[in-house]
């Protein structure tokens, strides 16, 4: 019997591609609420989309260094070592997404 507690890459690696498709779905979500409110809040909804993008595109970034440094670690210590970047930034592009979809409801029940 392995006297590990982990599974050598594999706990990592599910992690960083749950994040990868958490950060896919923000980018692509980002850029369907930007082209559906264009046409309501022009110029904002272009900078709002990709602005979400590029966090999401960062977040993804941020996830792919956090699994280098939490599997180097577990490997080397046993102990796992992480930071809170990936989840900042991923928080960050939900949010901008909901701003998105909000000023979208609101510029249209203004136009209506």
């Amino acid at each position: 019997m392995s006297e590990t507690v982990f599974d050598p890459g594999l706990q990592p690696e599910r992690t960083l591609l749950a994040w990868r498709r958490t950060c896919l779905s923000f980018g692509l979500g980002s850029l369907v609420a930007m082209r559906f409110t264009a046409e309501v809040a022009g110029i904002f909804a272009v900078l709002v989309g990709l602005i979400g993008v590029g966090l999401a595109v960062a977040a993804y970034f941020a996830a792919a260094v956090g699994y280098q440094r939490a599997n180097r670690s577990l490997n080397r210590t046993g102990a796992l070592e992480h930071g809170a970047w990936p989840m900042a930034l991923a928080t960050a592009a939900a949010l901008v997404l909901g701003a998105a979809c909000a000023a979208y409801l609101v510029l249209s029940a203004l136009r209506g």
